[in-house]
């Protein structure tokens, strides 16, 4: 049997993506239990297996695992105390029209949770879109990180004298300037639970030049050719990352979720200026609400006011209308 690690979740930024973004999990890799008040449905008949931030994942054999994006959201590493409705839909929804539109080796068996064995006519609505059949994989413990533009954590970090991110970088750039070309900057989940930064160096040691290289060129074209789609939309991908997994007989695979407005920055390509903030199709809304209230980023986090709430829900529906060119509705009612 191949040994399970749960591949991570959330955003580019270091502070909020993590190799398993798990919240509760049995020590040793066993069974946990859902997130208590946090989980929308649950999946009785089927082994639990972890609870990240977002996703449940449960057993459905030896070879395939069930991948369930709830509607959590998090910022600063805290989950919020309400949830976004259809975020995880959003977010199954557009993992699965790139994992369709990309030509590479991925997890992705099925959408289509009625061919599980053992599921209830009650539990399969409340799975209908926000759910993934997936292959079972060893996950290559490294976030495969690509940034095209200089932006967020890695900005920050050029500014005050470079660092992991930065380390083949030319003196000069600007806040959110394109870079010469995309850079593949590595990350690894650290004990205290955020992700850490890693260098070049760091990263052959840990994977060996092969793997290294391999990840590194998969990386970037799969960052290149979504890159060309978004901008073809009037999108700018600026960041994003990947997971990938060895199968059983050693095929190596992107799995986890992909190109999504969590694991993603995107842009509104009107809206891009070097040298200044900018907007994105992400919880940008929410995490700017959240600076406003004067929340030290610890928990509980405060309510979200049902303006927000909304206000979220918009910006990762209209997230999936313009990467997909296809209407949200129109996926809820497949």
């Amino acid at each position: 049997m191949v040994r399970i690690l749960v591949p991570g979740e959330e955003a580019v930024e270091s502070e909020n993506i993590g190799h398993d973004g798990t919240v509760a999990r049995t020590p040793g890799g066993g069974v946990s239990r859902p997130i208590p008040g946090l989980w929308l449905g649950d999946v009785p008949t089927l082994p639990h297996i972890a609870s990240g931030k977002v996703r449940e994942i449960y057993e459905i054999d030896e070879d395939r695992l069930l991948f369930v994006a709830t509607d959590r959201i998090s910022a600063y590493d805290v989950i919020l105390p309400q949830p976004i409705p259809d975020k995880g839909r959003v977010l199954t929804g557009v993992s699965r029209f790139f994992f369709d539109l990309l030509d590479v080796p991925n997890h992705l068996l099925s959408t289509d949770v009625s061919s599980v064995d053992g599921l209830g006519d009650d539990e399969i609505p409340h799975l209908s879109g926000r759910a993934m059949i997936v292959r079972r994989v060893e996950v290559i413990p490294v976030e495969c990180v690509v940034r095209g533009y200089l932006y967020g954590s890695s900005w920050r970090e050029y500014r005050d004298g470079g660092g992991p991110t930065t380390e083949h970088l030319p003196d000069g750039l600007r806040m959110a300037d394109k870079l010469p070309e995309p850079i593949f900057t590595p990350a690894t989940k650290a004990v205290s639970g955020h992700d850490e930064n890693i260098t070049e160096a760091q990263t052959r040691q840990r994977l060996g030049d092969d793997l290294y290289e391999d990840l590194r060129q998969r990386s970037i074209e799969v960052y290149l050719s979504a890159s060309d789609h978004a901008a073809a939309r009037g999108v700018i991908l600026a960041d994003t990352k990947f997971e990938f997994g060895t199968t059983a007989d050693g095929e190596v695979i992107l799995i986890d979720e992909v190109l999504t407005p969590d694991s993603s920055r995107y842009w509104p390509a009107d809206r891009w200026a070097p040298g200044n903030e900018i907007p994105s199709y992400d919880k940008q809304f929410v995490r700017e609400w959240l600076d406003q209230t004067g929340w030290d980023r610890t928990p509980p986090a405060p309510d979200l006011p049902a303006d927000v709430i909304s206000g979220t829900r918009d910006r990762y529906i209209e997230a999936y209308e313009k990467i997909t060119d296809l209407s949200f509705d129109d996926y809820l009612d497949r």
